[in-house]
């Protein structure tokens, strides 16, 4: 693994022109922060070396680092999930290439089902914590015993808040639940996860978030509520209402993240 990191580290430090300081994962129909970069470099998933591809309809599939806000910035528009078929070690190398790029703090978002019944579809939630249903850890395999109690960073926790009220956004916090996916969560699952604590149901971010913190890398958590769990509402779900709300919502979300990097000190 530390031989294909490498290898894939020094492809893209042959193509970008920065030292990125912050690293950001985009999700589903989020990826229009990516065309905001200054001085952007653009490589495609499928052109690093032992880079996993996105297979999923609304994530680009391609590295994008530049100049953001004033920070030097290296973005994934688009992740790759557990659901694809590849193996946790597979979904989170692209950030063990990022980490070995040199970033010290890590904004992941994701678009995510609703249980908190005091959500609705394009409300933007501060992850404060997960709950790991995958099934698997990134970790596996390796005696890594880390402490997750501070798992999302206080610190860009308070500055995430602190940016909101300056934009008036009713930003919520919540409890992120990580399934396997890729079918949506059944009403009976949906109900266990608020029962349990969980404010949030999604198939991401939990594994990079985990392997982060193992690095050391803070990390900030955002989910956009795209539609209301199942059982909820009694509509059913899709994919493309996930992308239709992201589309809906994406300028206040990237309004947010652009402060919220603005104003990290690194």
């Amino acid at each position: 693994m530390r031989d294909k990191t490498l290898k894939a580290a020094d492809y893209l430090k042959s193509k970008i022109k920065i030292s990125p300081e912050i690293g950001v994962i985009l999700g589903s129909g989020l990826g229009g922060l990516a065309d905001e970069f200054d001085e952007e470099v653009r490589v495609k998933f499928k052109d690093i070396p032992h880079f996993p591809e996105s297979s999923v309809k609304g994530h680009k599939g391609e590295i994008v680092a530049g100049n953001l806000c004033g920070k030097k910035v290296i973005a994934m528009a688009g992740r790759i999930h557990f659901y694809e078929g590849l193996s946790m070690a597979e979904i989170t190398f692209p950030l063990r290439v990022m980490a070995e790029l040199g970033i010290e703090k890590l904004i992941v978002s994701n678009a995510g089902g609703g249980v908190n019944e005091n959500y609705v579809p394009g409300d933007i939630v501060i992850i404060k914590d997960h709950i790991n249903f995958m099934g698997d850890n990134p970790l596996k395999g390796a005696p890594d015993f880390i402490d997750l109690t501070t798992a999302y960073s206080p610190a860009l926790r308070s500055l995430a808040s602190a940016v909101a009220r300056e934009q008036d956004l009713d930003l919520k916090s919540g409890v992120y639940v990580a399934n396997s996916g890729p079918s949506y969560e059944t009403p009976a699952e949906v109900k266990m996860a608020r029962i349990i604590g969980g404010d949030i149901v999604g198939m991401s971010t939990v594994p990079e978030v985990i392997l982060a913190n193992r690095l050391g890398i803070e990390v900030l958590g955002l989910s956009m509520i795209t539609n209301m769990a199942a059982g909820i509402t009694g509509e059913k779900l899709s994919h493309e209402e996930v992308i239709e709300t992201t589309v809906i919502a994406q300028e206040k979300f990237k309004s947010l993240v652009r402060e919220i990097i603005r104003k990290i000190k690194v």
